[in-house]
């Protein structure tokens, strides 16, 4: 059977590396985007907007732009050669509609680069995953309230991308739910997304021989447990190696999801770490996606095996 293996790893940014926004999913702020765009320019970024990053499906007022226009916002932006990373603007609801009108080939022609997005972007990083087979970074968008409004998240994601070596150890904020040390790759994101994306041909087949990330948000926990539940079902998580997981904003109080968790993942007798202070919160962490990696659910700490970035 399959198992997650470490992939290939994009190389870091340097003042002036030009950086694509684009809009994969839900309709984005005017203004949080202009407050991201600064924050980049802070950075000695150029960021170049695609052009439909803020425009409105005529019909469905959850999407920006239609599937079409999305898609090719994404595809042009990795095949320009002069663009060396794409952050996404905001999640939302709306990958699933467009990711099978993405040319892959034409993509893992245009070779390695920088990719950034958590929340309903999850699909594109099991897509990047399987058809590209290259790392990505799960972490704050460019038009996010969690991104413009953190200087913590702001530090992390910067760091990531710039000088990655001084952040290849993470610490969560909580304790272990099950205790233990475990060795993998790391993989995730929304547990929603996951749990929506199996069968897909964009979507691993197994977590197995992974550390696998996991968050959600506004959720109620029966919802929760529906979608570990299938999961567990599929034999998704069979041979997982280890558990992170991070944040559970606008779900039901912490304590009654804590008390689900520990049901629900408890079982696998694999190291399980909590609050690990990645996905929907405030000063949300930069996790990188396709890295060998330790966790110690004790020390509740990620160490990885070398840099996210080359």
């Amino acid at each position: 059977m399959s198992r997650v293996e470490p992939l290939r790893r994009p190389s870091r940014l340097a003042a002036g590396a030009r950086v694509a926004v684009v809009a994969p999913s839900g309709p984005v702020p005017e203004d949080r985007l202009e407050a991201g765009l600064d924050i980049l320019r802070g950075w000695d970024l150029d960021p170049v907007v695609a052009p439909h990053v803020l425009g409105r499906h005529g019909e469905l007022p959850y999407l920006a732009a239609g599937d079409a226009e999305r898609a090719a916002d994404l595809q042009s932006a990795w095949c320009d050669p002069a663009v060396d990373a794409v952050i996404c603007a905001r999640g939302g609801y709306g990958v699933q509609r467009m990711v099978d009108s993405l040319d892959w080939e034409a993509m893992r022609a245009a070779g390695p680069k920088v990719f950034v997005g958590f929340s309903d972007i999850t699909a594109l990083h099991e897509a990047f995953a399987v058809r590209l087979g290259l790392v990505t970074l799960h972490g704050p968008m460019a038009a996010g309230l969690d991104f413009v409004k953190s200087a913590r998240a702001q530090d992390h994601l910067r760091a990531t991308l710039f000088t990655p070596e001084r952040v290849r150890t993470l610490v969560s904020d909580g304790t272990a739910l099950v205790p233990g040390r475990a060795r993998g790759v790391t993989l995730g994101g929304c547990l929603s997304l996951l749990a929506s994306d199996r069968g897909t041909p964009h979507a691993r087949p197994s977590a197995r021989g992974g550390l696998l990330c996991l968050e959600d948000v506004g959720e109620e926990t029966y919802r929760l447990d529906r979608d570990l539940t299938q999961l567990l079902r599929a034999g998704w998580l069979d041979g997982v190696h280890g558990l992170l997981l991070g944040s559970w904003a606008r779900c039901e109080p912490y304590e009654g999801v804590r008390t689900l968790l520990a049901d629900r993942l408890g079982g696998l007798g694999v190291p399980v770490a909590e609050q690990f202070g990645f996905g929907h919160c405030d000063d949300g962490l930069t996790v990188p996606f396709g890295v060998a990696a330790e966790l110690d659910a004790d020390a509740g700490t990620l160490t990885l095996d070398e840099p996210a970035l080359t």
